[in-house]
């Protein structure tokens, strides 16, 4: 063995100390790619991802804090198959960052059971808020009840589901909390189990059942028809009653809504203006069902956008009156009252999507007159403006 001279030894102690310096510290994050993606979400119960780039100088500041996290929750829960934090080069893997429609780096999301949750994450940025924010997360989403009775005096406002069951083991309680767990921030969930459920189903049948918002009686309105063991079909149900056809739009919840990233066709009502309410809800469950994943079917009180109002030249003496703000433009529905003929209020929704509107708003009426039309210029959107600023993190390529 060759012995090192004093003055080596001094180069190989700082090289040693210099090796440790800039060593990567190891995390417990998972590297997604487009190779091993669909499978770790699938695998687990939630997935909380960083989607960051190399050259934005804010992904570079989160990540030792988020890789931090990923360890102390890695410690936490360590049992296959309940919650991974997880990181995604997205110039590397840029159909990753297209699937999810990423604009700005970094972007935190979190999965549930496979299913993408509506909001991103905006919370403190923190070792503490991380691993706080998972450890909420997966909480359990099903309160037990003890006595059927119990059921007559819940107070929520949220839409309410309910299942019975003979044990937390059966197969069919596990698909009922998955779906739960993806759907806690719209419906309560309660399950009841043995003697506390036996009233209400035979031994050895699961029974899973809706209740709407304002009923607090005992009786269910509704009973999932299908497989309880089948996931996707539970959570479809779920979902169509845990989320009205028809939302109204406030303050509060505008940003939740526009992050869906779905325009919204709005009835602009006064507040006191049941009649007309109930007969653009009619119209949108009669005619426009086929709609429901291009559009989000919206009602808002006149009074309190007034703004949106104003960019369409229209006042509160104008009400009712029906819009679509597609982020980019908002388009009046000429004639509210031809909303009642049928097919009218769908074609201007596919007017939406084929381009004429924007077109008849720059141009004219579309005719065959060869005629040259006068540009025109249509208002703005005022409900983007509601959404989640893009200029918080880095816009693709250009650092704030």
């Amino acid at each position: 063995m060759t012995k090192l001279k004093p003055y080596n030894l001094q180069i190989f102690a700082v090289f040693t100390i210099t090796c440790i310096w800039f060593s990567p510290i190891k995390s417990a994050a998972v590297q997604l790619t487009q190779q091993n993606f669909d499978a770790s979400i699938a695998a687990n119960e939630l997935v909380f991802i960083n989607f960051y780039a190399d050259w934005c100088r804010f992904s570079n500041m989160l990540m030792p804090i988020f890789d931090e996290a990923a360890t102390a929750i890695h410690e936490k829960y360590q049992d296959a198959g309940k919650v991974v934090m997880a990181k995604v080069d997205c110039d590397k893997e840029t159909a990753i960052a297209k699937r999810f429609h990423i604009t700005k780096y970094p972007t935190l999301k979190v999965i549930r059971n496979g299913q993408p949750a509506k909001k991103e994450y905006r919370g403190q940025r923190s070792v503490e808020a991380f691993t706080t924010f998972i450890q909420n997360e997966m909480e359990d989403p099903v309160k037990e009840f003890k006595q059927l009775s119990e059921l007559g005096k819940l107070e929520s406002n949220k839409r309410i589901i309910i299942g019975y069951f003979d044990t937390r083991q059966q197969p069919e309680y596990r698909t009922f909390r998955r779906v739960a767990t993806n759907l806690k921030d719209d419906c309560q969930f309660h399950a009841g189990f043995d003697e506390a459920a036996r009233q209400m189903h035979p031994s050895g049948t699961a029974i899973i059942g809706f209740r709407p918002d304002k009923d607090r009686s005992t009786d269910l309105d509704e009973t999932f028809p299908g497989s309880l063991e089948n996931f996707d079909e539970l959570h479809i149900w779920a979902q169509e009653k845990c989320v009205p056809l028809i939302r109204e739009i406030t303050f509060e919840n505008a940003e939740e809504l526009t992050e869906e990233g779905l325009p919204f066709l709005i009835l602009f009502h006064s507040p006191d203006d049941k009649e007309n309410i109930k007969k653009f809800n009619d119209v949108v469950k009669n005619e426009l069902l086929s709609e429901k994943q291009s559009i989000n079917f919206l009602t808002a009180d006149g009074n309190k956008f007034a703004h949106p109002l104003h960019h369409l030249g229209k006042s509160q003496e104008d009400l009712p009156l029906i819009a679509i703000d597609s982020f980019r433009h908002m388009y009046l529905f000429p004639k509210f009252e031809d909303m009642s003929i049928p097919g009218k209020l769908k074609q201007f929704i596919q007017d939406l999507y084929s381009g004429k509107l924007h077109r008849e708003f720059h141009y004219g009426p579309d005719s065959d007159s060869e005629t040259e039309k006068q540009p025109t210029k249509p208002p703005e959107s005022t409900f983007k403006k509601l959404a989640p600023s893009k200029n918080r993190y880095t816009l693709l390529r250009d650092e704030l």
